[in-house]
């Protein structure tokens, strides 16, 4: 008995290919990409900030008498014996928190008495510096106008 030869079968590859870029086209334009995890959000109590701006005065304005008081909008808040100005301290770190969740300047305006003493204003400088507010100005001398 012969063997008949019979002939080879060739595998055409064009049409598998074809079909796999089909298969891979189908899964990356409906699969959907996963999205990496993300911290959550946290707005803490008072420190939301707006969308629109919120009238707050435009300045705070500090005053050194010369006994060595010190008032605050027309409040004395601190003795002349008290050097660290906790209560001054404590108004104004408020004062900058909302201005900064405003979306504006803390602006203080600093007037001291003609014989106050210089360490009280220092006293005063620090205190903002330490609060985080740097637009201090000074007022003019107020009856020195002839």
């Amino acid at each position: 008995m012969r063997r008949t030869e019979q002939p080879q079968v060739e595998m055409q590859i064009a049409p598998l290919i074809d079909v796999c870029f089909l298969l891979l086209f189908f899964y990356i334009l409906t699969s959907k990409p996963v999205q990496p995890e993300a911290d959550l959000g946290v707005n803490l109590p008072g420190t939301v900030s707006q969308e629109e701006t919120l009238e707050l005065p435009d300045e705070q304005r500090v005053e050194i008498l010369e006994s060595g008081h010190i008032v605050l909008n027309e409040e004395i808040l601190e003795p002349p014996e008290s050097t660290e100005l906790p209560r001054l301290r404590a108004v104004l770190a408020r004062y900058e928190e909302s201005t900064r969740a405003n979306k504006a300047k803390a602006l203080i305006t600093l007037d001291a008495a003609d014989q106050a003493r210089h360490q009280r204003i220092i006293d005063v400088l620090n205190v903002c510096a330490q609060v985080g507010i740097t637009q201090v100005t000074f007022a003019g001398a107020q009856g020195d106008a002839p």
